[in-house]
């Protein structure tokens, strides 16, 4: 066993597990964050994608002793109150249906949209292709990501001050 500090959702976490532990189980196991699911093992699936410095990344395929001060951010740190747009569009549209491939696939929208606020469906679709639905929900995805792109378009609006009164028109 070895110690490994890790910076998780924002936070400095300390553990104590072999350094070929994957990511993934140190995050389910050692953290109690379960919203990162196993899926397959082997990377191919996308259920366990979290983010290494922004990039998203297997975590079943991720030794621990890589992640070194790399900040990792998995579902749970998207949105403490999941006000993510992600969030809100899955919500909104009703995209998953078991739901166990869905934080694989939000956080893989997450970068997507982060790198390309107003994806084509061709960008989706190839951003997304590694990651499987094996309820096939796939165009509720898309639907979910474009939504998402429009919710995070919206200007947030700045609260009216209560010291300043709207100006009268005049003969009103």
């Amino acid at each position: 066993m070895s110690q490994f500090r890790l910076h998780i959702n924002g936070d400095v976490r300390q553990v104590d597990v072999a350094p070929d532990t994957p990511l993934l189980w140190v995050l389910r196991d050692s953290l109690d964050l379960a919203g990162t699911k196993y899926g397959c093992g082997v990377g191919a699936c996308g259920a366990c994608t979290v983010h290494l410095n922004g990039v998203p990344t297997r975590s079943c395929m991720t030794p621990v002793a890589t992640v070194g001060l790399k900040k990792v951010l998995t579902i749970e740190g998207l949105d403490a109150q999941a006000r993510h747009p992600l969030q809100q569009a899955w919500v909104e549209l009703d995209v998953p249906q078991c739901g166990y491939c869905q934080a694989g696939q939000i956080m893989t929208a997450a970068a997507l949209l982060k790198d390309n606020p107003k994806p084509s469906d061709a960008d989706i679709d190839g951003a997304m292709s590694g990651n499987l639905c094996r309820c096939a929900t796939y165009l509720r995805i898309r639907a979910g990501i474009h939504r998402a792109a429009e919710i995070a378009a919206v200007p947030v609006k700045s609260p009216v001050s209560r010291k300043t009164k709207p100006q009268a028109k005049e003969g009103v």
